[in-house]
């Protein structure tokens, strides 16, 4: 699976995963000239380089994507996980997601962690 961490992206649980899975593909906006865009650019860029959007922000990258599917546009996954969510369990939930299931299955789909 391919992952972008947002740029607000709790590091803990990005360093968490790589730690626990030191060959996952995962980069963070900021490490692909990202940072500071919008969420529209994040979500296109992300869909471009098919990569599975992990955010934090339940306020704005929803409704963005929403807006591109009413559009006739894609999206790619989006896995939101709530600030003060245990972040042990958040990243046990992505690894359960990358060991259990295909990048595919999340296409189009906004989920929720812890699941």
């Amino acid at each position: 699976m391919r992952f972008l961490a947002d740029e607000n992206f709790n590091n803990h649980i990005f360093r968490g995963l790589l730690l626990h899975k030191p060959d996952l593909d995962i980069v963070r906006v900021q490490d692909v000239g990202l940072s500071g865009k919008g969420d529209p650019e994040v979500l296109a860029w992300a869909l471009a380089e098919n990569r599975i959007l992990l955010t934090h922000d339940a306020k704005t990258i929803p409704a963005f994507a929403f807006a591109r599917l009413a559009d006739g546009h894609a999206i790619p996954g989006i896995f939101i996980a709530p600030w003060d969510a245990y972040i042990g369990q958040v990243i046990m939930d992505l690894l359960l997601i990358i060991e259990c299931s295909k990048q595919e299955e999340w296409e189009g789909q906004i989920h929720y962690l812890p699941l």
